[in-house]
Parts: C-alpha cells; sequence; structure tokens
C-alpha cells in the first residue's frame, strides 16, 4: 500500500488510457466511504472525450492537465437524485436549502478523498482542482446539471509521468488544539511558518513575484479580495439557480 506520506499532485500523465474497468471498480469501492444518512449525496460526471475537456477547461482557467489528462473526474453535491427518489415514493423532500448544500458537499468531499486514497493505492496519479467553485455556472451549464446538483470537486485523473518533489505541509501543532482552540499570538505563527517561509522554493516564489513576505503572494496575488468577493458573488448566484438558496431567503 503507498504511503499517505509520499502523495503527490501529478499535473503530467502519460499516454495511456485508464481503463473503464479499473476507474468503476475504484469508484464503486470508494462509494464505501461516510454518508450522511447513508443517502451518498452525490454524482460523479465522467469526461474523456478530447471535445468536453476542451469545453471545461475555460472553468478551471485553462489548467493544462484539463485537457492533457486521460480521465476528469466532476465530483457533485447531489440533493437531486435523492429528491426524485422521494417524489417517487409519496414523500415530500424539504432539500432546497443551503444545510442540504452543506450535507451533500460534505458528502461529495468525503467521497472524493476516498477516491484519491483508492487511486494512490492503485498507482494513478492525480490533480485536485479547486477552481471547481470559481465559476461553477459554465460547468453547471456544460455538465447540464439539474437543480439540487452543484460542482464542488474536479479530478485530472491518468498515469503519472513525472515525480514531483512533496510539497511542504505545516507542522502538527499548528493545526491541532486540546479541548478547546488557542488562538495564534505572533511567536506561534513564527514558530509554525518558520520552516515554509524558508525553503528554497518559497523564497524564490517571493523574489519572483517582487513581494516582502510569502503571505503577501497570497493576498496579493493568488487569492485576492477582490476577486474572493467577485467569484463568491458568482458562488451565490448559482446556488440560487441550482435551487439551494431560495430567493426568498433574507439576506441574498
Amino acid at each position: 500500500m503507498k504511503s499517505i506520506l509520499t502523495r503527490r499532485t501529478i499535473r503530467k500523465y502519460a499516454d495511456r488510457e485508464v481503463s473503464e474497468t479499473l476507474l468503476n471498480r475504484l469508484m464503486t469501492e470508494a462509494s464505501r466511504t461516510q454518508t450522511m444518512g447513508n443517502l451518498q449525496l452525490y454524482s460523479v460526471v465522467v469526461t474523456r472525450s478530447p471535445e468536453m475537456k476542451a469545453k471545461l477547461a475555460p472553468a478551471h482557467f485553462n489548467q493544462p492537465m484539463v485537457t492533457q489528462a486521460p480521465v476528469v473526474l466532476t465530483i457533485c453535491a447531489d440533493f437531486n437524485r435523492t429528491s426524485t427518489w422521494a417524489r417517487c415514493r409519496n414523500a415530500d423532500p424539504g432539500y432546497d436549502n443551503f444545510l442540504s448544500f452543506i450535507n451533500a458537499t460534505t458528502d461529495a468531499l468525503l467521497y472524493t478523498q476516498t477516491l484519491c486514497n483508492l487511486m494512490d493505492e492503485e498507482g494513478l496519479g492525480y490533480c485536485y482542482l479547486g477552481t471547481t467553485v470559481y465559476q461553477p455556472q459554465q460547468i453547471i451549464d456544460l455538465l447540464e446539471l439539474p437543480k439540487l446538483t452543484f460542482p464542488v470537486a474536479t479530478l485530472t485523473v491518468g498515469w503519472p509521468a513525472e515525480e514531483p518533489p512533496l510539497s511542504d505541509r505545516l507542522p502538527l501543532e499548528s493545526f491541532v488544539h486540546q479541548e478547546t482552540y488557542a488562538d495564534y499570538l505572533a511567536m506561534d505563527i513564527d514558530k509554525h511558518y518558520e520552516d515554509k517561509e524558508h525553503r528554497p522554493e518559497n523564497l524564490e516564489f517571493v523574489r519572483i513575484n517582487n513581494k516582502e513576505t510569502l503571505a503577501q503572494v497570497f493576498t496579493d496575488i493568488r487569492y485576492t479580495r477582490k476577486d474572493n468577493e467577485a467569484m463568491s458573488e458568482g458562488l451565490i448566484d448559482a446556488l440560487k439557480r441550482q435551487g439551494f438558496l431560495p430567493w426568498t431567503v433574507r439576506g441574498y
């Protein structure tokens, strides 16, 4: 079994098919993961055709692995299937609300992580695309997602054609709190981020971006307030369209 300690994000893939048989087996095994009420509030859209991958790419800022990977998986929070089941069984579903979106999103992300672990064991490579929720309406329209479904995660999948270095991680004491949450003092931040900030690749990251600190690279360039607020508006609009935020909800 491959250790989680050697897990790498793979963005370059060999010219080799990921068989439908293998992928279906892994997706079936992943369905044994935890799920709220045993409802499995997720669906997966499998994209293999070059045409569809090319159409998906702009929603992910045209990252090259979207078109180069043999398979792209879009994992969706899905309360549509459960609601349809309820209506077909003379039951009245009440899942057109934000709480249901959170529950379905949790289910979908648990499924995604379990699938990633299984792909690691099989030797497959993958890249998790956080861009899925940045411009969700593009994905919704392209994949023809019905109401009460929402894209929350994307994986590009293939056989690795690279072995990149392991990315850094914060130490255990930086994110584990005993009994109650202990807020951070400046001295704690210095200790927890010392290794991350002094790694050669991160020092170079700061230099090429003409910033004083690594934190400024994230706040001023990678994840800016302006972009976050604009994409938040798009996310809320898409949630309304998909039925998870009714127009009557106060404040929206």
